[in-house]
């Protein structure tokens, strides 16, 4: 039998896990599960992980990435501020149709952590990243179109992460692309008044 390499097999883990938590929920992401829908054995998760805590750490870590390449592409449009914001919302969704069990699992993610006193700073940590990632976003859109943010970044990032879980939330319930698309829009222009040309 081939032996895979570490970081092969722990990128496999890590993409069963998203599939299974997906679908049966974190209360069914047993590490037995996990390993079976991978195709592994246990003894390869150990070998991998130390526990399963470790992989979902791992495992938020690789979505948000994924994200961030999605979201922050080599090459971004030229246009108004609100055309470069709708673009990278617009950029986020596509994203979101492509793969939505990442975006379900982490979901289910943020729900077990808030339920669970011991992971409460998993869910505070993973929000902190989509606000850096909201945040960096937000920086690269004012430079590209010679504009200021006259709202603390910070907060201007917080209101674009509540308008993207919202976004996500409705379209996984309701599937409506052109609901989320105006969603997309109306986001754009409320996020552009806080901002004024430099």
């Amino acid at each position: 039998m081939t032996r895979i390499p570490a970081p092969e097999r722990r990128a496999a883990l890590i993409e069963a896990a998203l599939r299974v938590i997906s679908r049966n929920g974190i209360a069914q992401a047993t590490t037995r599960a996990i390993v079976a829908e991978a195709g592994m054995s246990l003894a390869s998760f150990h070998y991998a992980f130390d526990s399963r805590d470790e992989l979902i750490d791992e495992l938020i870590e690789a979505v948000i990435e994924h994200a961030r390449h999605a979201i922050m592409p080599d090459e971004l449009p030229e246009g108004t501020l609100v055309e470069v914001l709708e673009a990278g919302i617009i950029r986020y969704f596509e994203h979101l149709k492509a793969d939505p069990e990442h975006e379900q699992a982490m979901l289910e993610l943020t729900q077990y952590a808030l339920r669970s006193p011991d992971r409460h700073p998993q869910a505070r940590a993973q929000y902190a990243r989509y606000v850096e990632l909201a945040e960096r976003s937000l920086e690269v859109a004012a430079e590209r179109t010679g504009s200021q943010w006259t709202v603390p970044i910070a907060r201007v990032a917080r209101v674009l992460v509540a308008f993207t879980d919202g976004l996500t939330l409705t379209w996984l319930v309701d599937r409506d692309d052109d609901a989320s698309l105006a969603v997309a829009n109306a986001a754009a222009v409320a996020l552009s008044r806080m901002a004024e040309p430099r």
